[in-house]
């Protein structure tokens, strides 16, 4: 019985994850592009929001501290 349940919640995460049609390929006949490949082809640079994003993403490790748990007690909050 379990092998049966096992087999059907593979079979359904399969036909849930079947592949999604393709985009219009870019510069077919009616000359369509994707936005990524318009962004590229303007050749702005986004440095300063790169940098941005990346400072807050070093905030995020102020989050993390140091514990003295054990695991065997409950840490102060």
């Amino acid at each position: 019985m379990r092998i049966r349940w096992i087999a059907a919640m593979v079979v359904a995460a399969g036909l849930a994850s079947s592949s999604a049609p393709a985009q219009v390929v870019a510069h077919n006949e009616s000359g369509q592009t994707t936005e990524t490949q318009d962004r590229q082809a303007a050749g702005g640079s986004d440095l300063i929001w790169n940098l941005i994003g990346c400072l807050g993403l070093l905030g995020l490790l102020g989050l993390g501290r140091q514990s003295d748990n054990d695991g065997y007690t409950d840490d102060p909050i």
